[in-house]
């Protein structure tokens, strides 16, 4: 007879004999040998002696106990690297009472690129591996889009690659409608150019008056001397200045540069508000929700969310938050050590910078009562499709599958996922397929890739579902042909257990008489005006969005495609150079190896390497 397993603050008292004084790490196993939490500690054993005691403890903390049956343990050298593992495990283990940030894209920035003689000012998002200068972060692509919209009016510079600068004999349309000055043909010297850039640059670092002063001047001036065509432009770049500068918002004029991190907890369920100060211009903001670990308190939702979302992103100079952190020296110690200057973390009680934080807990306040209240229908919406199908319980994770090709052409498969959140659109996917299915416009064929692709990988990496990552419901756009095919793959896989749904358009290919089909089922259909259908319908819709938008960004990139892309040695880099030298693939194909030498950044034998491929090609 097999003895209970021993659970609670007793397993973790046997532990504290073999600890010491040593900063560190622990981890928290539940009897399946699921990690439950990660935490750090200055002392390990001062901290784990805290849930040795048998009382006194929160809720959270005590059902976290209760379900313990063992521990692990990393000693560090220093409190910050304990701080530091401590992220990374978060992040990697996504344990059940852990605060965890589960939003964490990357930020766009500006860039006005230092790679030509006449630089270009373009959108940048990741690493900044490109020689330039950047400017950012922006909260969303959007920010980003608008802003660079009114500066290419402003400014003037070019937002063309280098190939296409190259490759101009007259200007383009962006130089018609008073986008650009038209370097590519000599309209502006590089004297000029490189004023614009200058002042777009003074612009960007928050020197706002001086340019719009110096245009001011300018005007005057062509006014003066009767050059009414050329006043009109400048009173034009003064009047687009001015609307990015009301765009922008909040413009504190006593913070430089700071993130402001607001935090709004309520019923269990958290609002992260950030919003981005730089050059005294505010950026934009962004809302997090982060899981809060079954109940964890503001200082340690924020201290988690701030070490995680500055993980692969550069600190500013200043962070200013709605409320403290357990550890704030530890924390900027760590943000320090990342940015490689000094960091400062402040929690202000007056002044601009308190404004500026209640703004941003009032946007956080406000965001998490319209996401609790959309979360709500949408449990409702979940609920009703249960219903409706006779599933065993309100999905929490569907996934909707669709193809997209063009008579069997760049053929992709898409699958988006939705949840009682929403779209989830971090866990969407899309295939490339790889099969004669897509050559030969086979839908069953290209469905049948996904599927297994799909599953195969699932079941490799995590073949007793412990993760979120496992659907229980999915939707397939099609009939009865579709549904048979797919439920023929999961069969084979051993995946018998979760339901499926065809969706189909019903008479007339008309939306609101779609039927439905499952297996060993009738067809069925949903009233027009039933919430449900609509719901299905926005799903299949999004599917279907993401695999066209998917299968256009595959064609646009065999369009551009060069035989360049097949010689080994030859990057992204090289490619821009020799199409920028020569003008297209085909005058690099027929150059001889001292003609591709002159090129920038190619050696003898990357040339000869270069000239024996096409040789080679007849």
């Amino acid at each position: 007879m097999n003895e209970p397993v021993q659970t609670g603050h007793e397993v973790i008292q046997n532990y504290l004999k073999t600890l010491d004084g040593s900063p560190g790490v622990y981890r928290m196993l539940n009897a399946a040998s699921e990690v439950l939490y990660v935490g750090k500690a200055r002392n390990l054993k001062a901290r784990v002696s805290n849930y040795a005691r048998p009382s006194g403890h929160s809720g959270r903390i005590a059902r976290m106990i209760s379900e313990t049956v063992s521990m692990m343990f990393l000693t560090t050298r220093t409190e910050t690297e304990a701080l530091l593992l401590e992220q990374n495990l978060i992040k990697q283990l996504k344990p059940r009472y852990n605060v965890l940030l589960r939003d964490d894209k990357s930020f766009p920035n500006i860039l006005i690129s230092r790679e030509h003689a006449f630089p270009q000012l373009k959108k940048h998002r990741g690493k900044r591996t490109e020689k330039g200068s950047y400017f950012g972060p922006f909260a969303s692509a959007g920010a980003v889009n608008r802003t660079l919209n009114q500066l290419q009016k402003v400014f003037l510079l070019r937002n063309c690659t280098d190939a296409m600068f190259e490759s101009r004999t007259r200007p383009c349309l962006q130089y018609q409608i008073k986008r650009c000055a038209a370097p590519c043909t000599g309209r502006i010297d590089a004297a000029g150019y490189a004023t614009l850039v200058a002042d777009a640059e003074r612009f960007l670092q928050g020197k706002t008056t001086t340019v719009q002063s110096n245009l001011a001047a300018e005007m005057g001036a062509a006014s003066a001397a009767m050059e009414f065509e050329r006043a009109a432009a400048l009173r034009d770049r003064i009047k687009a200045l001015t609307q990015v500068q009301q765009s922008q918002g909040i413009n504190p004029a006593g913070v430089p540069e700071a993130d402001v991190i607001a935090l709004h907890l309520e019923g269990g369920q958290a609002c992260v508000q950030v919003f981005f100060i730089r050059a005294n211009q505010s950026w934009g903001n962004r809302d997090f929700y982060p899981r809060t670990g079954a109940g964890a308190d503001e200082a340690e939702i924020l201290e988690a969310f701030v070490a995680q979302f500055y993980d692969d992103k550069e600190p500013p100079r200043l962070i200013l938050l709605s409320h403290g952190v357990e550890n704030e020296d530890l924390l900027t110690d760590l943000l320090s050590e990342r940015a490689g200057r000094k960091v400062e973390i402040a929690i202000p009680q007056r002044g601009e910078k308190a404004e500026l934080v209640e703004n941003a807990v009032r946007n956080a306040r406000e965001s998490l009562a319209r996401k609790m209240s959309e979360s709500s229908t949408q449990n409702k919406l979940l609920a009703g499709l249960a219903e409706a199908f006779d599933l065993d319980g309100a999905p929490t994770r569907i996934e909707v599958y669709d193809n997209a090709h063009i008579q069997g052409a760049d053929a992709v498969g898409g699958m988006i996922v939705a949840g009682a959140e929403g779209f989830l659109k971090s866990q969407y996917r899309k295939f490339n397929i790889k099969s004669d299915a897509g050559k030969n416009s086979d839908d069953f064929g290209m469905m049948r890739e996904v599927m297994t692709r799909r599953f195969e990988r699932l079941l490799k990496e995590d073949p007793d579902r412990k993760s979120d990552a496992w659907p229980d419901l999915l939707l397939i756009d099609g009939g009865a042909g579709q549904v048979s095919a797919v439920g023929g793959i999961l069969a084979e896989l051993g995946v018998d257990d979760i339901a499926m749904i065809g969706v189909a358009k019903g008479i007339d290919r008309d939306a609101g008489k779609e039927e439905f089909y499952r297996q060993g089922m009738p067809v069925m259909a949903l009233q027009r005006n039933d919430p449900v259908l609509y719901f299905i319908q926005r799903l299949r819709d999004e599917a279907h969005r993401w695999a066209n938008g998917a299968h256009r960004a595959k064609r646009a990139k065999a369009v551009s495609a060069t035989p360049l892309d097949d010689i080994p040695g030859v990057g992204a880099v090289r490619k821009r150079a020799l199409l920028a030298h020569f003008g297209s693939a085909k005058a690099v194909s027929r150059a001889g190896v001292s003609d591709l030498m002159a090129v920038p950044g190619v050696s003898e034998a990357m040339a000869k390497a270069i000239s024996d491929f096409f040789s080679t090609k007849g």
